[in-house]
């Protein structure tokens, strides 16, 4: 599974840079959430940086089993709440 940038997707990130949405899609620990905006479906991956950085990245699946990151940010303290609560769980 391969992953490529929507290059506007890296044009807009803020706060939060590549290598750390790399190093989230490529953790052991994630919590893969389907969504859907304005008629887009993808995957809200929330996990964390190698420093412990919670973030969410957005992916859509492409052909084949490649995925296009199509966003990335800082996770709002509610889905931080969530996400330790799946992190204590598991």
């Amino acid at each position: 599974m391969g992953y490529e940038w929507l290059s506007e997707a890296l044009a807009a990130l803020r706060n939060v840079e590549s290598t750390e949405v790399l190093e989230v899609l490529s953790a052991t620990r994630r919590m893969p959430l389907a969504a859907q905006s304005a008629g887009v479906r993808f995957v809200a991956i929330s996990g964390r940086t190698q420093a412990g950085r919670p973030l969410v990245v957005a992916v859509r699946l492409l052909d084949g089993l490649d995925q296009q990151i199509i966003g990335a940010r800082e996770m709002t303290s509610r889905e931080l709440a969530r996400f330790e609560a799946w992190e204590a769980a598991s």
